[in-house]
């Protein structure tokens, strides 16, 4: 890879980061500013105006077949990966959900290897499998409750968001990026409306500091956010992609521990160094292909 190619993957490696890191800022914003018990209302919010601001200015819409597409994408990547996740977050301690979560670059080389018949990268399969350990050691406690129902929603949400991740690359439909996140977040919305006006209580009047939790889950947390995840989806690997879902929860950590006060103890710290380093051995890997192949 020259050295201008290379400079380039490492920008897109960063700016595809800052999803995740934005990301992991939302358990601090709800827990802080939102009203409590309405987590279908605030992924509501969270993604149906920004959905429909960026469709308004896209410019495009699907046409004939590439409506199923974006369906299909719409529901893994936002409609049931939000509803999954927030049963998870219910039902499971948040440190356990997020180490069931960190197994999606593992599904993602699974689809390449069955379906793409691409065996994946030695380096980047052990610094995945070493992720998931490296989650384990900052977020489990003893004390984990082991709940069978959250499992199988925090481990559908994984699945959903890996399978999105990869099929968003594998069609690449011929839509701009403003267009095709707008249109994933207004029909994911959509089947997320059921769900918030069948579960949720309604909401109580709003004070400015709940508006400001619900503006900026919806121009950071989905608008911005989405954006640059699927920028970064059309120009790295899905695996690589998939890879960097692991920063959110150590953003939540440091945030927490910066905001909130909360503690950080030495096996907190190495976890998160080996999940660091995990996150960087995966896009070092892949760069490794194009860098080999130019000579």
């Amino acid at each position: 890879m020259s050295a201008k190619n290379e400079t380039g993957h490492w920008r897109d490696v960063l700016l595809t980061a800052l999803t995740p890191m934005i990301w992991g800022s939302t358990y601090i914003v709800t827990t802080q500013l939102l009203p409590p018990d309405r987590p279908f209302i605030a992924a509501l919010l969270r993604v149906l105006p920004a959905g429909l601001l960026l469709v308004w200015m896209g410019g495009w819409r699907p046409r004939g077949a590439e409506w199923g597409r974006m369906l299909i994408l719409s529901a893994l990547n936002i409609g049931a990966f939000q509803a999954l996740l927030f049963v998870a977050a219910y039902r499971l301690p948040g440190g356990l959900a997020a180490v069931v979560g960190a197994c999606q670059p593992l599904l993602v080389m699974a689809l390449a290897w069955r379906l793409d018949s691409r065996r994946p990268a030695a380096l980047a399969l052990w610094a995945s499998l070493i992720g998931v350990a490296g989650m384990a050691a900052l977020l489990l406690s003893p004390g984990s409750r082991w709940d069978g129902l959250g499992m199988l929603a925090a481990f559908g949400g994984a699945v959903a968001m890996a399978c999105g991740t990869y099929l968003t690359r594998r069609w690449q439909l011929p839509a701009p990026v403003t267009a095709l996140t707008g249109w994933q977040l207004t029909l994911g919305g959509l089947m997320l409306l059921p769900l918030a006006l069948a579960v949720d209580p309604p909401l109580p009047s709003l004070g400015w500091a709940q508006v400001a939790g619900y503006a900026y889950l919806g121009l950071f947390g989905a608008l911005l956010a989405y954006l640059l995840w699927f920028r970064g989806i059309a120009r790295l690997s899905p695996v690589a992609v998939s890879s960097l879902g692991l920063l959110s929860p150590l953003t939540a950590v440091v945030l927490g521990w910066a905001l909130l006060g909360q503690a950080l103890s030495a096996q907190s710290l190495l976890g998160m160094a080996v999940v660091l380093a995990s996150v960087l051995a995966v896009q070092w890997s892949g760069a490794a292909p194009a860098r080999s192949g130019r000579g």
